[in-house]
């Protein structure tokens, strides 16, 4: 146990000292406090919505979306939910923001948006709507201006986005069969579907054209067994026939012949090299969709 005198004594003029620095700091810590109460302040009074009840909120927010003003849309939507987290309109505006940040283009961030809405809210009415948009987001998103130029089509793109796309449409038709959305979705799922078919073709084709027969031949294979429906087809077991014969593998080259023929009568394209339909017009059907 130590004694009392062993530790230092404070003598007067230390006490002085050591009352004047804590002073100073106390003085330090009430200009900084009232600094950032000046600061929040200042914010509350360049803030345009303080004051506003929920209803004006969600009245101007929605004035936002339907004027086109999307940067405004988001703001407004995400202070609602953020100050009434239980009102009537929070749920809303997740949805709401997820597709403003679409129509502002920002993709990633709508998908980030309307999965947490999906996340939190799987049994709220409008699930089926967000698994539309979900499906809108991916399919046919803004290419730009040399998309635009050059016409290209969903075909001559990565189809990884095209196959997230139809997944979204596939379940919003599966489990809201009824839904006022699901004929549309249906007409994209097959289209998508189309387009894949035409990814494969397109591959195939360009492997068929440098004389690699055997990955023609592969995706081509893949083309007719997963998307045997598609108009494509006819072009695929072109290509196969054509690359078995360039292999001479006779049997295989028949065998391929056949079936293109029973499946396709009216084909011309043994005689042209291109399939029913190649050398039409075609409308940019995708195009009907883009947003503007």
């Amino acid at each position: 146990m130590p004694k009392l005198d062993a530790f230092p004594c404070i003598n007067n003029a230390s006490l002085s000292r050591i009352g004047q620095r804590l002073a100073t700091s106390i003085a330090s810590i009430c200009i900084l406090g009232s600094s950032a109460l000046l600061t929040g302040c200042a914010g509350d009074v360049n803030d345009e919505t303080a004051g506003w009840s929920q209803n004006k909120l969600y009245v101007e927010a929605k004035d936002a979306m339907d004027g086109g003003d999307n940067a405004k849309c988001v703001k407004y939507f995400e202070k609602l939910e953020a100050r009434y987290p239980f009102g009537p309109y929070a749920q809303q505006s997740q949805i709401n923001v997820a597709y403003c940040h679409w129509k502002d283009g920002e993709l990633a961030q709508a998908i980030t948006a309307v999965d947490r809405f999906l996340q939190l809210h799987p049994g709220h009415p409008s699930v089926d709507y967000a698994y539309y948009l979900k499906g809108l987001i991916t399919f046919n998103d803004n290419m730009g201006f040399l998309g635009k130029l050059t016409g290209q089509d969903l075909s001559e793109r990565d189809p990884r986005a095209a196959r997230d796309a139809f997944e979204a449409f596939k379940i919003l038709t599966t489990r809201f069969p009824e839904s006022k959305y699901t004929p549309d979705a249906l007409d994209r799922m097959r289209y998508i579907v189309n387009s894949l078919a035409d990814s494969d073709v397109n591959t195939a084709r360009y492997y068929f054209r440098r004389g690699a027969y055997l990955a023609a031949i592969n995706r081509a294979q893949r083309a007719i067994t997963d998307y045997d429906r598609a108009p494509a087809t006819e072009e695929a077991l072109y290509i196969l026939y054509k690359s078995y014969e360039a292999l001479n593998m006779n049997d295989l080259s028949n065998d391929t012949l056949r079936v293109l023929k029973l499946n396709f009568p009216q084909s011309q394209i043994l005689v042209t090299g291109k399939r029913t339909g190649a050398d039409e017009i075609k409308p940019s059907w995708w195009q009907i969709w883009r947003k503007d």
